[in-house]
């Protein structure tokens, strides 16, 4: 047997239902103090400082990336036939 009950009320209203507590202060608070981040990190004059701000781990981490990518991409221009047979192209057939 399947059982389909249909509620049609506002996320509040749901909340309420279920027992949930009111969290529309706090997501108030949070929005106010992600918004005065926001602009005091956008005041900044110094882009260098701005960019250590947002990527903590630095620029390091971005160019190791993309050399996995260029080395993966490098790889399969090289090696087309043994990417679509799922093997390398050097490797030897076992003899029969």
């Amino acid at each position: 047997m399947k059982v389909t009950i249909e509620v049609d009320c506002t996320p509040l209203e749901a909340r309420t239902l279920l027992g949930l507590p009111d969290v529309e202060p706090l997501q108030k608070a949070m929005m106010k103090e992600f918004e005065g981040r926001i602009s005091q990190a956008m005041s900044v004059p110094d882009v260098d400082a701005l960019m250590k701000q947002w990527a903590p781990i630095g620029m390091q981490s971005l160019e190791q990336f993309q050399k996995l990518l260029w080395g993966a991409a490098a790889k399969m221009v090289d090696e087309p036939s043994a990417r679509a047979a799922g093997t390398r192209s050097d490797e030897k057939k076992p003899a029969s």
